[in-house]
């Protein structure tokens, strides 16, 4: 197999971490009652069509009447947003400098909301390294779906075998290994740089 010769980066956990608990355990000192409102009401299914393009507050409007009593907690999904982020993964920073520094072709894969891209891009420096990304909310289709990763491929110039695609979603890697990109599962900050090594990108 070739060496890939390019990196393609998801956004959220691979680059800053994002967590819905890191809001909601401020809003629900119970971790019952907030573990019960994600998984019933907030949940990430829901939340996927903002990442698809829907405009927060339609998806607010959906999901609000079903659910009226929890009217605030809802809205504090979109209002307190950047919330739900704890900063940035500093294994993935210092392989994306390395990278550059190596003149390493590096791009953005991620489902985001086209609201909240640029709010996400300020997160780290490390974004700015990126030569290009490709935005599920702007495109309007999401990972796992191959359309997607055939758009990345068709702007960044690269055919899959040359790009090594970096997820923490086992279903988003599953997708990219079909289509032939190389791929890593992040699930582990510390396995990054080891896994671009062996690949001869550092």
């Amino acid at each position: 197999m070739t060496a890939p010769k390019a990196v393609i980066w998801d956004f959220g956990n691979v680059i800053v971490r994002w967590d819905a608990r890191t809001l909601y355990s401020k809003i629900f000192p119970d971790p019952v009652e907030r573990d019960r409102f994600l998984a019933q009401v907030c949940t990430l299914a829901w939340h996927m069509e903002t990442d698809r393009g829907l405009s927060f507050a339609d998806n607010l409007a959906r999901l609000i009447p079903q659910h009226p009593h929890y009217e605030a907690q809802i809205r504090a999904w979109h209002e307190r947003w950047d919330e739900m982020f704890s900063g940035p993964i500093a294994e993935t920073e210092a392989a994306i400098e390395a990278l550059a520094a190596r003149g390493v072709p590096q791009y953005g894969l991620s489902n985001i909301s086209h609201e909240t891209l640029h709010s996400t891009l300020a997160m780290s420096p490390a974004f700015g390294l990126l030569a290009d990304y490709v935005a599920s909310g702007l495109e309007r289709v999401l990972k796992p779906d191959p359309a997607i990763y055939r758009i990345a491929c068709e702007r960044f110039g690269l055919a899959p075998h040359e790009a090594l695609f970096v997820d923490d979603s086992e279903k988003n890697i599953a997708a990219a290994a079909a289509l032939g990109f190389d791929v890593h599962h992040f699930t582990d900050p510390a396995a990054l740089r080891p896994a671009l090594e062996a690949r001869g990108l550092l």
